[in-house]
């Protein structure tokens, strides 16, 4: 099976059984999605889901956020990883979205990078999910599910695996493509004894093919 078939037959299978994919996180505006997927690096969504119903209670936009202490943003995300650090880009992102860009969050990816705490996967992510643009973040499952079913090859870097992924995912298909891996990644091919027997991508799969 050459890579490009690989590639279709994981599309079309995706397509037909997990149409619509999404983010895990709470979001009602692109204020509460930065924050989320800022508080998510190395961090569960389902604990950053539980951290930001009292966050945004009490920073409820830029302005709010930026205008406060990190010390305080500290008291509210102390049970994820990393919250000094987290309390801080908070902070410094909120005082730059409104100093630099007019309190509206880019929608460009390099743009965004410069915002504290903002990396090329978070920009990735935003870019997809906010403004539907054909940004491919890869995380820790994308990263793992891609170089498992042999998406990608040799790949060292987030950056190797996020260009030979684009290179044969249609544009107009890669934000869904994004969460399609990483719920893959998250609920059966799992990092630690993935859930072969109950995945439709065997037939595809050159980790099952070798394995079998």
């Amino acid at each position: 099976m050459t890579k490009k078939e690989r590639f279709e037959k994981i599309i079309e299978y995706f397509k037909e059984h997990r149409p619509i994919a999404e983010t895990e996180l709470n979001y009602n505006s692109p204020y509460e999605l930065i924050v989320a997927v800022i508080l998510s690096a190395q961090c569960t969504d389902k604990r950053v889901n539980v951290i930001t119903v009292d966050f945004f209670k009490r920073f409820k936009d830029f302005k709010e956020l930026a205008n406060v202490d990190s010390a305080e943003v500290f008291d509210y995300i102390r049970s994820c990883s990393y919250p000094n650090n987290k309390a801080k880009h908070l902070v410094g992102m909120a005082k730059m979205v409104l100093e630099s860009f007019n309190g509206i969050l880019p929608s460009d990816i390099n743009e965004m990078q410069k915002l504290p705490g903002v990396g090329r996967k978070t920009a990735n992510v935003l870019a997809s999910v906010l403004y539907n643009q054909p940004a491919m973040a890869v995380d820790t499952h994308v990263f793992r599910v891609s170089a498992r079913i042999g998406l990608t090859t040799n790949s060292k870097t987030p950056l190797e695996t996020e260009k030979q992924l684009v290179k044969y995912i249609p544009d107009e298909i890669i934000p869904l493509a994004h969460h399609w891996l990483i719920l893959h990644g998250r609920y059966t091919c799992v990092a630690r004894n993935p859930k072969c027997n109950e995945c439709g991508l065997t037939e595809y799969c050159k980790f099952y093919q070798e394995k079998k």
